[in-house]
């Protein structure tokens, strides 16, 4: 009868930490998808920003050209070209702002101190990105969720190129 609820007991706790683990991979999963959304937010944000900047007199007709057309792309671009396009755009704004081309108008210092702050927080967020897909790879390459598929039909969360790039 003692073997009988010590095996119950141990089933019982095998399961829990399989739930503990199920619970913890979703959870997991779910930050990657937040992590990701903020992110993007930012970049479209920072996007837009880049197309004011072009608006104005800050940078000159090629240059805003360049912009122009790095933004847009980094706006519109899927998924699977995203991080050439986001590279791109970040490369646009290093050319302008490594020119160090200086407006003394109010709205273009606002604009470009509201870039720097922007690019401070879009370098926060692919820090909490590629925390949380790390932290999700490394749970998922347990035996142990993959032998009871415990992620499910959960994609693989992946980091993109221009998050390593520097902003």
């Amino acid at each position: 009868m003692k073997i009988f609820v010590a095996a119950g007991l141990l089933i019982l706790i095998f399961i829990w930490y399989l739930t503990f683990l199920a619970t913890r991979l979703d959870r997991l999963h779910h930050r990657v998808e937040t992590s990701w959304a903020n992110l993007d937010g930012l970049l479209q944000r920072r996007a837009a920003i880049a197309l004011e900047i072009a608006r104005s007199e800050i940078a000159d007709p090629a240059s805003a050209m360049l912009l122009t057309a790095a933004a847009y792309q980094a706006r519109e671009s899927r998924i699977e070209n995203r991080s050439a396009s986001e590279s791109g755009l970040s490369g646009a704004l290093g050319l302008l702002l490594a020119d160090g081309q200086s407006s003394e108008r109010p709205a273009e210092i606002v604009l470009l101190r509201e870039l720097s702050e922007l690019t401070d927080k879009i370098r926060i967020a692919i820090s909490l990105h590629v925390d949380a897909v790390t932290r999700t790879h490394l749970v998922r390459r347990k035996f142990i969720v993959r032998l009871f598929r415990l992620a499910g039909t959960a994609p693989l969360p992946i980091t993109y190129e221009f998050e390593t790039d520097v902003l």
